[in-house]
């Protein structure tokens, strides 16, 4: 992750998306989560690359079925362009080479359309947490790099929770998802756990954001699928 940062603290953040309504509503979602800020929202690869070199973002969201270039191939044009920022995959491809094509360009995380306010919202509070360990990282000897490369792969730890989650609750949650009988839901996980179904629901969302649990849907008779958690063993 790039280690730039300007003296707000702010993470500045370039929008990309082929679809403008899509993008507005992305760049709404990013500018509810503190520290971002939304600094220019384009709809192509070349646009992407101009607005890097005009707006120097610290991540790029980008998708990668746009109009004139695949999403993959703007990153190594970044790159020779001497542009440092992060970048995170915002799509609805699905292929395996696509995402090995991603994890081998070195972005930091691959987000799945469609979601939510609050997949996006982990996944940026998550990024957050590893970029500040990165900022704040003093490399002495071989030990501390091991610990910043491990840091930049692993799970966030209960240490570094996102903002307005404690790690009580979090041992709550992770306690009633290794004890489940299969998989639970945020209405029954809240139920065992004593917390309101909006929380349990951000606290599964967070160990699914960083592996620890796996997510199924339940199709019903009508309306949107049940999400389902799983703690992986």
């Amino acid at each position: 992750m790039t280690a730039a940062s300007d003296k707000t603290g702010a993470i500045d953040v370039l929008v990309v998306d082929d679809d403008f309504m899509v993008a507005r509503v992305h760049r709404a979602f990013v500018e509810r989560v503190e520290p971002f800020r939304v600094v220019g929202t384009v709809h192509t690869g070349e646009q992407a690359i101009e607005a890097a070199d005009e707006l120097r973002p610290d991540l790029i969201l980008l998708d990668l079925y746009l109009p004139d270039l695949f999403g993959l191939d703007v990153i190594p044009r970044l790159r020779t362009a001497g542009h440092d920022c992060d970048v995170m995959v915002i799509s609805a491809a699905t292929e395996a080479d696509t995402v090995r094509g991603a994890v081998r360009r070195g972005v930091v995380d691959y987000l799945l359309k469609p979601f939510d306010f609050e997949d996006l919202r982990l996944r940026l509070e998550r990024y957050a947490a590893q970029r500040g360990r990165l900022l704040t990282t003093v490399v002495r000897g071989q030990a501390d790099i091991d610990r910043v490369l491990a840091g930049a792969f692993a799970p966030t730890p209960a240490s570094t929770l996102p903002k307005g989650m404690s790690v009580e609750t979090a041992g709550l949650v992770e306690r009633a998802l290794r004890a489940a009988d299969g998989t639970l839901s945020a209405s029954e996980c809240a139920a065992l756990t004593g917390v309101s179904r909006v929380s349990a629901r951000r606290y599964l969302e967070y160990f699914h954001g960083t592996g620890s649990a796996e997510v199924s849907l339940r199709y019903g008779a009508a309306g949107r699928p049940e999400r389902r958690y799983g703690w992986r063993a």
